[in-house]
């Protein structure tokens, strides 16, 4: 039981490396001190693009990560 828990848990870590690793940098942040504004139909549309994919990928594959953390401890 211990292994097979292990063995997801290094698989769901390997997969949210690559899917953070996939995602573009986001330089929203620098942009808005200095008062431009990235509003555009492409980030507006975000949801439906590789990166909004990415991102979901990458937030089920941490919440996979921690649940399966919390797992092996109490199964430990």
């Amino acid at each position: 039981m211990v292994t097979a828990i292990s063995i997801v848990l290094i698989i769901s870590a390997l997969f949210m490396i690559v899917t953070v690793l996939l995602q573009s940098s986001d330089d929203d942040g620098i942009s808005a001190l200095s008062g431009r504004s990235g509003d555009s139909y492409f980030s507006k549309a975000k949801s439906k693009t590789l990166e909004a994919r990415l991102a979901l990928c990458t937030k089920i594959a941490a919440g996979v990560f921690v649940a399966l953390s919390i797992l092996l401890l109490i199964v430990k």
